[in-house]
């Protein structure tokens, strides 16, 4: 029996900068809510190997699928703790980083 996919993303750090990046319909963005999102195995193998592709090209390092629930307005949030943490970045110092950069265009996250 095979296993219900819930929807998923792939997250992966930025090689040059370090940053947490999520694979979007554009390439790696740095903004969780421009992930694109997989809905079954098949999008998930796509974006899997989209990755692997791109950790192969020295773009990216240790990508990998995350498992997410979506809002109503079908926004992606990781399920797991750490994948939360690094979707927000620093824990200790919300004026750096991506708390910072995401309050500078509005999100207010």
């Amino acid at each position: 029996m095979t296993r219900p996919v819930r929807p998923q993303i792939l997250v992966a750090s930025d090689l040059a900068e370090g940053d947490v990046v999520f694979l979007g319909a554009e390439g790696w963005e740095r903004d969780l809510l421009r992930a694109k999102i997989a809905y079954d195995a098949a999008e998930a193998a796509a974006l899997d190997a989209a990755g692997k592709a791109d950790v192969g090209a020295n773009r990216v390092v240790d990508a990998y699928l995350v498992e997410v629930e979506l809002s109503e307005a079908g926004a992606p949030t990781p399920l797991h703790f750490r994948e939360k943490f690094r979707a927000a970045g620093p824990s200790v110092r919300r004026d750096l980083g991506k708390q910072a950069w995401l309050r500078g265009i509005g999100d207010g996250r």
